[in-house]
């Protein structure tokens, strides 16, 4: 029977679920591993290249950590073009060199359903992990990339999204997690992760639960991207979204008067979405200013406070 506890040097990894995987190699140096792939979220084979890459990329930021190297994986009809293969490749290839990290090889499968990610490899200082759990009440939420791809790109897959909302949820799926990750080094921060499938509550929800404390977010407060509430009065939310509300039942709180479309706008996954930092209100106030110095986007969109894992959001 495996016991994390028999393997000194795993420091993060079954017994405390987190973005990634970290092993300790030396008392200074801690190697992060993670894995992720999916099918395509957008019909331009470079673009989903890039956007799988950057979303595999972004695990190891979500650990505050730096990728060393990658492998590709991916999974695809026998019959898709040889051009289209190879934008794939140059898309994700084209993202880790600008991560500062290097394909060293990979593997590929025949398949129907075509599937496109990484294997990647980071490394951290031991002593600067970022993990979900630690997040410490009177701590300040912070977010580094709007809401909306995963709704934007359901309306896009039926013909119902404009071009400029597409391209402006590309574009942001695309961006690297890289300088807000860089930023942190900056900081003293007590809680990080990524917002990818299970929403930005789903996520906090984890934060919460691995911190024995309460998030409150404020509604008013999140940042969505262009289209997105248009989209949702339209009712055009991916089925993850009601998966995602239906798993989160009992453990998050509309604390206010809320639409339908409001609630489940809040539980639509992301891809490739940016980092939530839970930090005390001066290192989060550092941390922004790094951010607005940089050009880096950064919203508040809540704080911890003592309680019973949860969620509440308010207006």
């Amino acid at each position: 029977m495996f016991r994390q506890a028999d393997f000194p040097d795993l420091l993060v990894g079954l017994d405390q679920p987190d973005d990634a995987a970290v092993w300790r190699v030396s008392p200074d140096q801690a190697l992060i591993l993670t894995a992720d792939f999916f099918t395509p979220v957008v019909d331009d084979p470079y673009d989903w290249g890039a956007i799988a890459a950057a979303n595999a990329l972004s695990d190891i930021y979500a650990m505050a950590g730096e990728p060393l190297m990658a492998l590709n994986l991916a999974a695809l009809p026998s019959a898709l073009p040889d051009a289209m293969v190879a934008e794939i490749l140059r898309g994700g290839a084209e993202q880790v060199r600008a991560a500062g990290a290097v394909i060293a090889g990979g593997h590929t499968i025949d398949d129907d359903e075509p599937k496109f990610g990484l294997c990647v490899l980071g490394q951290v200082h031991p002593e600067r992990i970022g993990t979900k759990g630690g997040a410490q009440p009177g701590d300040v939420l912070l977010l580094t990339k709007p809401l909306g791809n995963g709704i934007i790109v359901t309306a896009a897959k039926a013909g119902l999204a404009t071009a400029a909302h597409l391209a402006e949820a590309v574009g942001w799926m695309k961006r690297l997690n890289r300088a807000a990750a860089h930023m942190l080094q900056q900081v003293r921060f007590h809680a990080l992760t990524d917002v990818t499938g299970f929403s930005l509550l789903g996520h906090a929800y984890e934060m919460a639960a691995l911190s024995s404390a309460r998030v409150q977010i404020s509604y008013a407060g999140l940042p969505f991207m262009a289209g997105a509430k248009g989209y949702a009065e339209e009712l055009l939310f991916p089925a993850a979204a009601s998966n995602n509300a239906e798993a989160y039942t009992g453990v998050i709180n509309f604390a206010g008067d809320f639409s339908y479309e409001q609630r489940l706008l809040a539980f639509c996954p992301e891809t490739s979405g940016g980092l939530l930092i839970s930090l005390s209100p001066d290192q989060a106030e550092a941390y922004m200013d790094a951010c607005r110095a940089q050009d880096q986007q950064v919203w508040q969109v809540g704080n911890i406070v003592a309680g019973t894992a949860g969620i509440d959001i308010l207006p």
